[in-house]
């Protein structure tokens, strides 16, 4: 289902709005002053949305994840605490 709301209230429930699309896989158009600027969806969703529209990026997102369970920033460096 998809829901329309204000920005400001979106920023204040933020927590709650979060939980709704992953527990319920609802959507979330945020808008301001009456016109829609940004949307919310689960990162599963998103991430299937942009690897439709460019595959490289999934490919990217991987290699960002074996770097991270391998200890490693954001740079490929080896991170410390």
């Amino acid at each position: 289902m998809v829901h329309y709301l204000p920005i400001t209230k979106a920023r204040i429930n933020l927590g709650q709005v979060v939980r709704r699309v992953v527990r319920n896989k609802e959507y979330f158009i945020l808008e301001k002053d009456g016109i829609p600027v940004a949307g919310i969806l689960g990162a599963d969703e998103l991430e299937d949305y942009l690897e439709l529209q460019n595959p490289k990026v999934k490919t990217r997102d991987r290699e960002k994840q074996r770097g991270h369970s391998q200890g490693k920033d954001a740079t490929g460096r080896n991170a410390s605490c």
